[in-house]
């Protein structure tokens, strides 16, 4: 085989292992799209105020064994990490637009969502399933047993992946990060004032088992979970 065959093998081969990759991305997208759940609008204004929110803030430890609807588990997740206008931008800042943050739903107790591990996708507004049946018990011993969250009609979930903000500010990113999901989880808080729910933010856990029961990905760090429920 000459010189010049070869490379029109090799170049014809490399072409069709990227056309395959593309098919593939392009097939994984389209089946999480025919998987995902199309949440409830967010809701842009309401009857509390701000200042009313702030003054009800406060951190929940005693819950309900109440269901939430899926309209409050979509507003928690829209207060936590959603877009808030046409450019794309959130809720909460990020530092460059960096956006390292990913948020997990953890339902237990949500009209018309079946229990389990869900991802939140701001774009689009949705829940893609990662995980079936309720595992919040299995959350709960993972951080470190504080088992009055267990109660909790749901949790939402910080996780982050801080190589997307390491990329441009570099190690500036350890500081940064955990800045953003203090907005976000501040966002949270006042949301549930504001839908007369109870939450308090727990950073108290075992990083490798709410890895596990999450299943989230390589280079995605846990950074605090946010149970929420009917205050008793």
């Amino acid at each position: 085989m000459s010189r010049h065959t070869a490379s029109a093998v090799l170049i014809g081969l490399a072409q069709s292992a990227a056309l395959l990759l593309s098919s593939s991305s392009v097939a994984t997208g389209q089946q999480e799209s025919a998987r995902a759940i199309r949440l409830p609008a967010p809701r842009r204004d309401g009857p509390l105020s701000l200042e009313a929110a702030l003054r009800a803030r406060h951190s929940t430890r005693a819950f309900t064994r109440d269901s939430l609807g899926l309209s409050d588990a979509a507003q928690l997740l829209w207060a936590a990490q959603g877009v808030n206008r046409e450019a794309g931008g959130r809720t909460a800042p990020s530092a460059g637009a960096t956006y390292p943050l990913e948020i997990i739903l953890l339902a237990g107790r949500v009209r018309d969502l079946p229990a389990g591990a869900y991802r939140y996708r701001p774009a689009t507004h949705d829940l893609v399933l990662t995980r079936s049946g309720d595992v919040r018990e299995e959350l709960v011993a993972a951080a470190l047993r504080q088992t009055w969250a267990a109660d909790a009609a749901l949790f939402i979930v910080f996780a982050a992946v801080f190589e997307r903000t390491a990329a441009r500010y570099g190690p500036r990113a350890e500081r940064y990060v955990p800045m953003e999901v203090g907005h976000a989880a501040q966002n949270v808080y006042l949301q549930a004032a504001a839908l007369d729910l109870g939450t308090t933010f727990q950073g108290a856990f075992n990083d490798t088992s709410v890895t596990r029961v999450l299943g989230l990905a390589p280079g995605e760090r846990p950074l605090g979970l946010m149970p929420v429920g009917r205050p008793r």
